[in-house]
């Protein structure tokens, strides 16, 4: 190598350390030197350190866009497999310890995350990345049947709608695939054709605009992985962390408004109601998206928020009033206003977690959640107690049970599809989700009218959601959906079930618990309790039925 050569090698290795370093927060340090020396090579002949900064941030990002500790192990895994590395990692909510091996050297890497949240384009994202990742170092796909989808996505990261770009990769596949059809058959009449005139003649591949589609479209990448360098993969993994918000605040504002309204009729309530819902939720989500973008902390902007909620939905039944009286007696609204700080996610992930005995992980995931329902509860306990508010439930609607149900069956999709807005998932993502949502939420709430209790209900809900997910999942993979609307199971069974949890039952919990009514605190708390437990136990109970992996202790 040439000393200009040399010098701008190592003039990338740097660029390459600094992007590495600037984005972990490292209780025990890589050696940057050796990832230095290894951003150009295949990152199949790197050293133990430059693979497993790729296997860590992988996880890191994973972790951070909120998924359970279980996918973080099994994306690791995934990302190890072709690098012949070895990984055992102890997932927390907000930190990483790894050990990686080859079989000669060991290391270890210890990230931190300074926060948690819920970003499910980002969890999609990794898994084409990972599906690329296998695919172009010889493995075989994990997520797609057609892997251009993945390789076409990680080239095209930097456009804002990722789930268009699938589209549009799925869209020329079919084409393609036509396309290799017409030209296999005229292929065979031209063949047949010379065969007739001369049968000595070899018949070879047709020549024009079909030609391309014979040299090997979609093959399953370089057995030798040099087709990836440890530069490459980390320029992916940058694009993908740093992708902004699919939606503005306002919009999602919009969405929670929407969801939470929803959730309002599915609890009961009216159109008074959900309007001061929908009013409340809609300003307090906007303000909590501005103050994340501060990093402010997540508690703190939990209890102002949803104070505000509150008062917005307060003030909002006073101006409704004026024009009709009977608005003031709707006080139980400013509970639905409340609702979009429901941590569904840490709650769902961390019940699964406990489901795969990883005890630390899914207390913790618990523990979180509590935390944010004790801030959101005191924050509207604290506004309740000021403006003399007392929740006393939705009065009956009186409507005939068939309209009952199609309306259940509007809001719920509606319910759904803004929680997984909120989540940050691509509208095809939400459509599918809400999709799944009002069958299952839908089917929940007509069988606990029909004497069900609401636990079980809330079980079979759960197991349906799950159920439905992994056929959807299933369908894609095996061609009888599009590829680009395959998405992780998780990405659509939460959303799904996170209308079910009960938020109104746990606020009553903490008002009663304000007005030192013990007995009937408890009372809240416990039902709250059951309805929590049995929905990842759903979700659990289904993918033991569909996922062998779930199936067995091994």
């Amino acid at each position: 190598m040439s000393e200009q050569q040399e010098t701008s090698a190592a003039a990338h290795g740097l660029e390459g350390a600094s992007a590495v370093s600037k984005f972990h927060t490292h209780s025990i340090p890589l050696d940057m030197e050796d990832i230095e020396r290894d951003w150009d090579k295949p990152v199949t002949e790197a050293g133990i350190a430059a693979k497993t900064s790729v296997i860590v941030r992988v996880g890191m990002l994973d972790l951070g866009a909120g998924t359970g500790s279980f996918r973080v192990r099994e994306m690791m895994h995934r990302i190890a497999y072709p690098l012949g590395v070895h990984v055992r990692a102890d997932v927390n909510l907000t930190d990483i310890e790894a050990s990686c091996t080859d079989g000669k050297n060991r290391i270890t890497e210890v990230v931190d995350l300074p926060t948690t949240g819920v970003n499910t384009e980002r969890i999609w994202l990794l898994e084409h990345f990972a599906d690329w990742f296998n695919v172009n170092l010889g493995k075989g796909s994990m997520y797609h049947s057609r892997t251009e989808v993945s390789e076409g996505l990680m080239d095209h990261l930097d456009t804002k709608d990722a789930s268009q770009v699938s589209a549009d990769l799925s869209k020329n596949l079919r084409e393609r695939r036509k396309a290799e059809v017409k030209a296999k058959a005229k292929a065979k009449a031209e063949a047949k054709s010379e065969a007739q005139k001369a049968r000595a003649k070899t018949h070879s591949a047709p020549e024009g605009e079909y030609a391309e589609h014979f040299d090997h479209v979609g093959k399953q990448g370089d057995a030798d992985g040099a087709s990836i360098t440890v530069g490459q993969a980390h320029a992916r993994l940058d694009k993908i962390e740093h992708r902004k918000p699919l939606y503005s605040p306002a919009f999602a504002g919009f969405a929670s408004a929407s969801a939470c309204a929803s959730f309002v009729f599915l609890l009961g309530g009216g159109p008074v109601d959900m309007i001061g819902a929908f009013v409340g939720a809609g300003l307090g989500h906007w303000l909590r998206r501005h103050l994340f973008a501060r990093h402010l902390n997540q508690f703190f902007v939990t209890f102002i928020c949803v104070a505000l909620a509150a008062l917005a939905c307060t003030g909002t039944l006073r101006l409704m009033s004026l024009f009709h009286p009977a608005a003031l007696a709707h006080d139980t609204a400013y509970i639905g206003a409340m609702l979009f700080v429901i941590p569904g996610f840490p709650l769902i992930t961390g019940g699964l977690d406990m489901a795969k005995i990883d005890f630390p992980s899914g207390i913790q995931r618990i523990a979180y959640v509590l935390c944010i329902i004790l801030m959101a509860t005191l924050g509207g306990w604290m506004v309740a107690s000021i403006v003399h508010l007392n929740p006393q439930g939705f009065d009956p609607l009186g409507l005939n049970p068939v309209v009952n149900c199609l309306l259940r069956m509007v809001f719920a999709f509606i319910g759904v599809w803004g929680f997984s807005v909120m989540f940050n998932s691509p509208q095809r993502m939400c459509l599918v989700a809400a999709c799944i949502g009002m069958i299952t939420d839908t089917l929940r709430l007509e069988i606990t009218d029909a004497g069900v209790p609401l636990e079980a209900a809330a079980f079979i809900g759960a197991l349906l959601a799950g159920l439905l997910a992994s056929a959807w999942r299933s369908a894609v993979r095996r061609g009888l959906l599009p590829p680009h609307l395959g998405y992780p199971r998780i990405c659509l069974t939460v959303p799904s079930i996170v209308i079910m949890v009960p938020g109104l039952y746990m606020y009553q919990a903490m008002f009663h618990l304000g007005q030192f009514n013990t007995l009937t605190a408890l009372d809240w708390a416990f039902r709250a309790f059951m309805v929590i437990v049995c929905l990842p136990i759903g979700l659990a109970m289904a993918r033991v039925i569909t996922d062998k992996s779930w199936r067995y202790d091994i």
